[in-house]
Parts: C-alpha cells; sequence; structure tokens
C-alpha cells in the first residue's frame, strides 16, 4: 500500500506551482531551435521532458495552459479527474485511472493551448501519475488561470473554473 507521504520521500516529490507535487524525471539533452517550432514557442526548447505528478485528496491541480501536448498516464492510487476546456469553449473530462469498465484509461492527451485541471476521483485518497511533454516543458510556456478572467472567456463552465482555480 503506498501512502502520500512515501510516495514524496521515495520520489523526492516538490509542491508544485498548480498544486500537488512533482519530480521531474526526464529532460532531454537534445534541443529544438525555436526557428523550427511554432510560432507560440518563444526560444529553443528540448524535444521532451517528463514528471512524476501527486495528487491527494482535498488538493488539485489548478487550471493551467502550456504550449505544447501533455501526455498524461496513470501509475497508482485512485482515477484522476482532467477536466478540460479547448479554445473553442468546447469540455471534455479524461478519467486518468485503471477501471477500464468504467471509462478510465491509462494514457491521454492535453492538446497544447487547452486549458485544464485535475482533481483526485471523489472518494480517492490520492492519484500518482506522470506527465510527458513534447516539445519539452519550459515555464515559460505555463500560464496559470486567473478565476474571473477564465469564467469571463467561457462562463458556461464557470462553476467549475471558479472551484479549480486558486
Amino acid at each position: 500500500m503506498h501512502t502520500v507521504t512515501a510516495l514524496i520521500e521515495k520520489f523526492q516529490l516538490l509542491p508544485h506551482p498548480e498544486g500537488g507535487y512533482y519530480k521531474e524525471t526526464y529532460r532531454s539533452a537534445e534541443e529544438m531551435e525555436q526557428a523550427c517550432l511554432p510560432g507560440r514557442f518563444r526560444g529553443n526548447r528540448v524535444l521532451a521532458t517528463a514528471i512524476y505528478f501527486l495528487l491527494e485528496q482535498g488538493n488539485f491541480s489548478a487550471f493551467h495552459r502550456i504550449q505544447s501536448d501533455e501526455c498524461w498516464h496513470f501509475y497508482a492510487g485512485q482515477s484522476l479527474l482532467v477536466h478540460m476546456i479547448h479554445p473553442d469553449g468546447t469540455y471534455a473530462l479524461i478519467k486518468l485511472g485503471n477501471d477500464l469498465l468504467a471509462g478510465e484509461v491509462f494514457q491521454a492527451v492535453v492538446p497544447a493551448g487547452s486549458w485544464f485541471a485535475s482533481e483526485t476521483a471523489p472518494g480517492g485518497l490520492y492519484s500518482f501519475v506522470g506527465c510527458t511533454v513534447a516539445p519539452g516543458f519550459d515555464f515559460a510556456d505555463f500560464e496559470l488561470a486567473e478565476a474571473n478572467r477564465l469564467a469571463g472567456q467561457f462562463p458556461e463552465h464557470q462553476l467549475l473554473i471558479r472551484r479549480l482555480c486558486r
């Protein structure tokens, strides 16, 4: 049986600005030059990065977006709900977990530019997952949502936005 404390210690997880805990496990040694990337990137980026990510019940990963696709992977604990609002306002829910009969998946992708937040499913104690980002994650590409601004842009999702913003 894993515990949140044991996972934090074993994997040397650190608090993440969006909520939860993380540890970068991979950062490509190779870079792509800015000229080879879409215009939304400012500067060179490594080819890919990967992290462990841990959320416990009562905490959440606040709405944010990045400039790259982010592939999520389920490892342990209870299912993780990943709420997405795409640029056109469409809402989608990913149930990341190991209960395939309940519609959960082991892997899923949040497309670049989509707003997303996550939380452990109701009744769960924690969710231990991983994220792989390509081109690699850079905090210059990270935008944490401001609740009033995001709710004004997507009023049909304002209850969810206000609940999952810091």
